[in-house]
């Protein structure tokens, strides 16, 4: 499966992330309101060039551009999971907070998933539990916490995330 897809919506491009965006996504992501919810404080270069190097190598790593003014606005990516072969993670999403609220984050997780959807049955979503705001955009989209589900194999993670699941057979 191609896991860098390029997707368009009505206000978004989701596209593979480059080497050269690397300042861009910067600009996005420096703004440390974003993380104040995070374990990790991306919005310092060190953490953010590391996070970046990682999503590059990852083979799955995505631009969020805002489709009218083709700027960088955030990022988010699917992860192959050692020993779910028919599920896919996807994560590490962020978008600038001029575009929380709204149906920014909506549009972006509708074309991630549905793109998913077409290879896996089940996409996982890794959230810390103190992560509030991405706990609420999550069910936003339907999403469900593990612990509300009946026993299903799960993929390891920190013990200080909650796992989320979407399952293609309740998509929309």
């Amino acid at each position: 499966m191609n896991w860098q897809p390029t997707l368009e919506s009505e206000r978004v491009i989701i596209r593979p992330l480059k080497e050269g965006d690397m300042e861009s996504l910067y600009d996005a992501a420096k703004d440390p309101a974003i993380w104040d919810q995070h374990w990790c404080k991306r919005y310092l270069w060190p953490e953010f060039e590391k996070y970046f190097h990682e999503s590059i190598e990852s083979g799955g790593a995505m631009a969020i551009l805002d489709k009218k003014t083709q700027k960088i606005i955030g990022s988010s990516r699917f992860q192959v999971l050692e020993g779910f072969p028919n599920a896919i993670e996807i994560g590490w999403t962020f978008i600038r907070r001029e575009y929380w609220g709204g149906t920014y984050n909506a549009e972006i997780k509708d074309k991630m998933v549905n793109h998913a959807f077409r290879q896996v049955d089940t996409v996982f979503l890794f959230i810390d539990k103190n992560n509030f705001r991405s706990q609420k955009a999550a069910e936003k989209i339907g999403a469900v916490e593990s612990s509300k589900l009946p026993e299903e194999k799960l993929p390891a993670t920190r013990s200080t995330n909650y796992i989320y699941i979407l399952k293609k057979s309740q998509w929309k």
